[in-house]
């Protein structure tokens, strides 16, 4: 369907949902795929439809793992109408103050404190069965998305023979770091753009529809290391001694996960998030003409470089990374 074609579907269906012709539609956000938001007020409230075009971003996945969520007590948008077939949903206006602008100094570790909270009840309360699991074939895909997408088109670098080599190792230990783990809920994108402050069971949970059953310190890895927001290494590591703690007593957590076995788990978990994540970055711009990621680029390719740098059986992975790089100011683009 055309984009305007798909604009007055969307504004002809909220105006028979809500049996409101005068009603219309502004833009309220966009996310890393095909799914758009639009805001409308309706008898004093406001509202989100949720376009989900069922060929490109099928919505039923957000509506099951939404509900999900709910069952446990976490705050996701509730439903109000639903039409599958166009990929329409009307849904609760959790507004817009999300976490990044508002996170500073004075006010994170109240944020992430709510944050974790939330994060715990989803790990403890939120029921899996029948869920898709994060397994080894899927963490390697998402792995193998970097060599193609951020060397491959953006440093214009085809990894040699032996460099295949040196990925391939890094890989191998990320995964048996992945696999050791033990497995609950992973939202997958638990970080500061999908997380909104609302003034009850703070915060609002959005953009969870790519949730599988996956490593335990994967969401605290993308709340703290976030991708859009860096904070000092030794506050990091005091909020996942804090949280690995809070596992522990909740019996999430075996007694003998001490706090170094734990850490290693949390840095590569991250450093696995964030490999993917400078592929899918470059992806977003040069296939989907989404160009605002590179900017965070730099801060991606930072925490990988840090976090490999520390374990000596990657080494030769942050080298090559290191190298691939040289001088280049990683949010310039290049030409097809």
């Amino acid at each position: 369907m055309k984009n305007h074609d798909r604009a007055t579907a969307r504004l002809e269906w909220i105006r028979r949902i809500l049996d409101d012709a005068s009603l219309t539609l502004a833009p309220a956000s966009a996310d890393a795929s095909f799914r758009s938001y639009w805001r409308t007020r309706h008898a004093g409230q406001s509202w989100i439809l949720m376009d989900s075009p069922p060929a490109q971003e099928d919505p039923a996945p957000w509506l099951e793992i939404g509900a999900r969520l709910s069952a446990a007590g976490l705050h996701v948008p509730e439903v109000r109408a639903q039409d599958l077939q166009q990929g329409f949903l009307l849904i609760e206006d959790l507004g817009s103050r999300l976490y990044l602008p508002a996170l500073t100094d004075a006010t994170v570790d109240a944020l992430y404190g709510d944050a974790m909270d939330a994060l715990l009840r989803m790990q403890r309360d939120v029921d899996v069965s029948g869920m898709q699991a994060y397994d080894r074939a899927f963490l390697q895909r998402e792995l193998e998305i970097m060599p193609e997408w951020f060397l491959g088109r953006h440093l214009g670098h085809s990894p040699a023979c032996e460099e295949w080599d040196v990925l391939e190792a890094g890989f191998t230990v990320l995964l048996h770091n992945a696999l050791e783990q033990p497995r609950c809920f992973v939202h997958r994108d638990y970080h500061s753009r999908n997380l909104l402050i609302v003034e009850t069971n703070n915060p609002g949970i959005i953009d969870f529809q790519g949730a599988l059953v996956g490593p335990i310190s994967y969401d605290l890895a993308s709340l703290l290391r976030d991708c859009y927001i860096a904070w000092d290494r030794p506050r990091v590591e005091a909020w996942a001694e804090s949280y690995r703690q809070r596992l522990r007593d909740a019996r999430l957590l075996a007694a003998d996960v001490d706090r170094a076995r734990f850490l290693r788990w949390f840095d590569l978990i991250g450093l696995q998030r964030h490999i993917k994540v400078l592929g899918i970055f470059c992806r977003l711009h040069y296939r989907d003409d989404k160009h605002g990621y590179l900017e965070d680029l730099p801060r991606v390719y930072a925490y990988v470089i840090d976090v490999a740098g520390r374990y000596p059986e990657l080494a030769d992975f942050a080298a090559l990374l290191t190298r691939s790089v040289g001088e280049r100011d990683l949010r310039l683009a290049v030409a097809a």
